[in-house]
């Protein structure tokens, strides 16, 4: 081996181990910039169990004090009991609920959100989902892409969102800068929350079937939890009804993505724009085909200004307990 190899090699067992997990959006950035700090186990890139892979990378368990993660790859409780020595995880979402909280504190972990401030990119998201499929913008692209010049203008119209109904579903930071950036357009906005507002005057539910059945569209912006799985059930969506529009920018298990698939091909509701689904990355064929689905992949907080400071936000929450990186 040449003498640079090994000291390259020597320079980077003394780097402190970070163990990635996802990997997250802002990791090429994060791994640019902190090159120098950690050394870097990219458990993302590896088919095997953890202590295969740790095994394999000469790593001891025991030497590893933090994680980098994302909702991609889960931190189980098998993988916290693993790492003896573990401190913290920085996870870039706002969600936790790939991470095993219980655990985490049975071992006095800390879990940091490095995600950002990004409730403003998430409800600029949420409304354009929401113009594009009651507005049909989507499906008048595709059509005039494959419309020929002798081609009759055979286009499905749209809608005015203007005056239209909307049910917040989780009337947190997301739902508060959706509900604003929509009466900016003159819609009517109500709410369900685990809790009633006292600062708002929005119309508040406490049973999510009645606000469907209130609304013309449904913004599902609340946590993923036990209580809020399939918070939007059949039943809301039949209580929404044909003409009803539903967004989902929070997470894809708080909709019964089959149900919603069915009530979507059978015209059981309006149409719907989905920045996340059930089980992701993998996304239901069925939609593919339907010109009342707008689709994006999970991407309604990735702005490049948001990367930047989500690796700015990770890089201090690690540096906080290894001061000396």
């Amino acid at each position: 081996m040449a003498m640079e190899d090994k000291h390259n090699l020597k320079d980077n067992k003394e780097l402190q181990p970070l163990l990635v997990f996802g990997p997250p959006i802002i990791f090429p950035i994060f791994e640019a910039q902190n090159s120098h700090k950690y050394r870097f186990l990219k458990a993302f890139s590896s088919q095997v169990p953890l202590h295969q892979f740790l095994t394999e990378q000469k790593v001891d368990p025991s030497s590893i004090q933090a994680i980098l993660c994302n909702p991609s790859q889960k931190v189980s409780a098998d993988a916290i009991r693993f790492l003896p020595s573990l401190r913290i995880i920085v996870t870039t979402s706002v969600g936790t609920d790939h991470i095993d909280l219980v655990e985490c504190s049975r071992h006095s972990i800390q879990v940091a959100c490095a995600a950002g401030d990004h409730a403003g990119d998430v409800a600029d998201m949420a409304v354009g989902l929401l113009l594009d499929v009651v507005c049909k913008i989507s499906a008048a692209d595709r059509h005039v892409r494959k419309r020929g010049p002798s081609m009759p203008l055979n286009v499905v119209f749209g809608y005015k969102l203007k005056g239209k109904r909307v049910g917040i579903i989780g009337l947190g930071k997301i739902g508060i800068a959706v509900a604003e950036r929509l009466e900016a357009f003159g819609c009517r906005m109500m709410y369900n929350s685990r809790n009633e507002k006292a600062f708002v005057s929005y119309p508040f539910y406490s049973n999510v079937v009645e606000l469907a059945g209130d609304s013309d569209v449904l913004v599902v912006c609340c946590a993923l939890n036990e209580e809020t799985r399939h918070i939007v059930n059949r039943e809301v969506m039949l209580a929404l009804g044909k003409d009803g529009f539903i967004v989902n920018v929070g997470r894809g298990a708080l909709i019964d993505e089959n149900e919603l698939v069915q009530c979507l091909m059978k015209g059981e509701i309006g149409g719907a724009g989905l920045d996340v689904f059930e089980n992701e990355p993998i996304v239901p064929t069925h939609l593919f085909s339907l010109d009342n689905v707008v689709l994006s992949p999970h991407a309604s907080s990735l702005t490049s200004d948001g990367l930047h400071e989500s690796c700015k936000l990770a890089a201090e929450a690690l540096q906080v307990f290894f001061p000396s990186n």
